[in-house]
C-alpha cells in the first residue's frame, strides 16, 4: 500500500487543477513567503483548515522549495482573509471560495447557513493524521449523515488522499500516518460498497492490470456508480486480462475499467486489451492510462476524477445511440 494516497487524485484521475502550474518549484523563493503555520497565525485559521481550503477549492496557490516546502504569498494571505469574512458572514464555504477567486462581490443579503462540511474535513484530517481511528470513523460518520456520499467522496475524501500524498512526498507525515489513513478509508469505502454487485441495472467490471497494486480511486469509481443503479463486479488489484475478459463473457457488463499506473503496462497488456474491446466497452484510468495509449488499444480514457468519471460513464451510457 505504500505511496497509495501520492497517486489517488493527481495520478489515478486527471484533476481539474493544474498542480504543476500552482505549485511551482523556486530554489529561492525571496523575502514575503509564509510558510503555512505562520500564515495560520496571521490570519486565525488553522493549519488543516487552510490545507482543506486549498486542496478542496484551489483557494490558496503556493510555490514550492526546492525541498518541496509550500510557501504562501500576501496574495494567498489576502484570499484567506477575505474567505474568512464571507463565511463568517453566512455564506458557504464553496460558494464564498468560488466568489474570492473570480472577484466577484458578495451578495447583498445572505441567508445560507455556513457549511458543516470543512470543519468536519478537518475533523477527519486531524484524526487520521494522529492515528485515532474512533474519530476518524465518528467524522466520517457525522459526514455521511448530513451530505450525499457523492459530496463526502468527492469534496472531502479524494483532496484529503491527495493532500496527504503531497505531504508524504516532502515528508510532512510518515509512513504509518500514510498506511492508517490508506487502510482506514479503504475500510469504508469496502463498507460503501457491500452489496454493489446486487440489482438490475447495467453492468460494469473494474479491475487493476497485473502488478497494480492502487486500488482506492477505483473503489471510489465503483461506489459512486453502484450509487447510480450499476451493478459492479469488483476484481481489484493485480488483475490478469484472460480473467478479466472470462468472467466478462460470464456477465456480460456494458462497460469494463482497468486501471494502472504505468503506461507499459497498458502496453505490455495492448494485445489483449484490444481483443476485449472488440467483445466489450473497455475504458483505461491511471497516471498509465494516456489518450495515445488508448488509440493503440482503441479505448478511451477516464480522464477526470473518479465520482464525476461515474457520472459521465452513466450518462453516455443512458444516452440515445
Amino acid at each position: 500500500m505504500s505511496r497509495v494516497c501520492t497517486v489517488i487524485v493527481n495520478c489515478l484521475y486527471s484533476t481539474c487543477v493544474n498542480e504543476q502550474e500552482r505549485h511551482q518549484a523556486t530554489s529561492d523563493p525571496g523575502s514575503g513567503f509564509l510558510r503555512i503555520g505562520e500564515l495560520a497565525k496571521r490570519t486565525g485559521v488553522s493549519p488543516e483548515l487552510l490545507r482543506a481550503w486549498e486542496q478542496r477549492y484551489g483557494l490558496l496557490q503556493p510555490t514550492r522549495t526546492a525541498g518541496g516546502f509550500r510557501l504562501y504569498s500576501a496574495g494567498d494571505e489576502a484570499r484567506v482573509q477575505r474567505m474568512q469574512s464571507l463565511v463568517s458572514g453566512g455564506l458557504a464555504a464553496a460558494q464564498a471560495a468560488r466568489l474570492v477567486l473570480s472577484g466577484e462581490a458578495a451578495p447583498g443579503t445572505v441567508s445560507v447557513s455556513a457549511t458543516i462540511l470543512d470543519e468536519e474535513a478537518v475533523n477527519l484530517a486531524a484524526s487520521l493524521d494522529r492515528l485515532d481511528e474512533q474519530a476518524a470513523s465518528a467524522a466520517l460518520d457525522r459526514l455521511l449523515s448530513a451530505y450525499t456520499v457523492e459530496m463526502v467522496l468527492q469534496d472531502v475524501v479524494l483532496p484529503y488522499l491527495h493532500g496527504l500524498g503531497e505531504r508524504w512526498e516532502v515528508g510532512e507525515i510518515s509512513v504509518a500516518q500514510e498506511h492508517f489513513a490508506s487502510n482506514l478509508l479503504r475500510g469504508r469505502l469496502l463498507g460503501l460498497a457491500q452489496g454493489w454487485g446486487q440489482g438490475h441495472g447495467p453492468g460494469a467490471i473494474l479491475a487493476c492490470l497485473p502488478g497494480e497494486q492502487h486500488e482506492l480511486g477505483l473503489l471510489v469509481f465503483g461506489v459512486a456508480l453502484r450509487r447510480r443503479g450499476w451493478r459492479i463486479t469488483y476484481l481489484g488489484t493485480d488483475s490478469p486480462i484472460g480473467a478479466v475478459a472470462d468472467i466478462a463473457r460470464s456477465v456480460l457488463p456494458a462497460v469494463v475499467v482497468l486501471l494502472s499506473m504505468n503506461p507499459d503496462s497498458f502496453l505490455d497488456h495492448a494485445r489483449q486489451i484490444e481483443q476485449l474491446a472488440n467483445q466489450v466497452q473497455v475504458v483505461i484510468a491511471g497516471r498509465g492510462a494516456t489518450p495515445e495509449v488508448a488509440r493503440q488499444m482503441q479505448t478511451r480514457v477516464l480522464a477526470q476524477d473518479p465520482v464525476s468519471a461515474a457520472e459521465t460513464i452513466d450518462r453516455d451510457h443512458s444516452a440515445p445511440r
